[in-house]
């Protein structure tokens, strides 16, 4: 990955979570919050930390907010305070603003005054949670579409031993084999005649009443 420069506004749990991840990416990361606590408690996972408040033009241009390739809007509670930050970095230039929004309305106001990204923590949280209770043998999703998806699936005992070729994943489930994850090995595009060990992750895209029944089966 090629080094960018991020910056984060809002140091609690989701905006630090986010610094985090980029700062063991070896990504500069830009820790900034109203709070000095926040921004001091932040300071393990961050290149760079400031106290300021992003509502305000001027504070923003002294910070050299336009020098960042990216900036993540992770404001808590305050939906003005997150409002009117995005629509000063749109101001400002920012090529990349991604922003937390708290509810349905929240997330259309940041796309109007310049969001280029929605999050919804809670709601994609509460999502992934239901869909894993409803399919047990799903460890991990990514929602591609309304129909399609990409998801990790603990393969049943009963095919184990068996190779992909046997399964007929992709004629009998209508669902391709992207990788095969077994132990602390992945297989990229396994061929036909990869043998399946019980325990093993497929990693498979198809279509999300397809990826379903193959989740269930015993």
């Amino acid at each position: 990955m090629q080094k960018e420069q991020f910056a984060v506004i809002g140091m609690g749990r989701f905006g630090t979570s986010i610094a985090k991840k980029l700062h063991e990416a070896g990504q500069e990361v830009m820790g900034i919050d109203i709070n000095a606590d926040e921004v001091e408690d932040a300071e393990l996972f961050i290149t760079h930390g400031a106290v300021a408040d992003t509502t305000e033009k001027a504070t923003l241009k002294s910070i050299g907010i336009s020098n960042f390739d990216c900036v993540i809007v992770a404001i808590g509670s305050n939906m003005q305070a997150s409002i009117l930050t995005v629509l000063l970095l749109n101001e400002l230039g920012i090529k990349k603003i991604i922003a937390k929004a708290l509810n349905e309305l929240h997330g259309q106001v940041l796309e109007k005054v310049g969001a280029d990204w929605i999050v919804y923590p809670d709601k994609d949280m509460g999502e992934r949670v239901a869909h894993q209770l409803l399919s047990p043998n799903v460890l991990n999703f990514i929602e591609l579409s309304n129909e399609y998806s990409i998801e990790e699936i603990k393969i049943p005992s009963s095919m184990g031993g068996k190779s992909l070729q046997d399964l007929s994943i992709r004629a009998t489930y209508h669902l391709n084999v992207i990788a095969v994850m077994s132990h602390d090995e992945v297989t990229i595009s396994p061929t036909p005649d990869h043998i399946m060990n019980d325990g093993d992750i497929l990693i498979v895209i198809g279509k999300k009443s397809d990826l379903s029944a193959f989740s269930n089966i015993e």
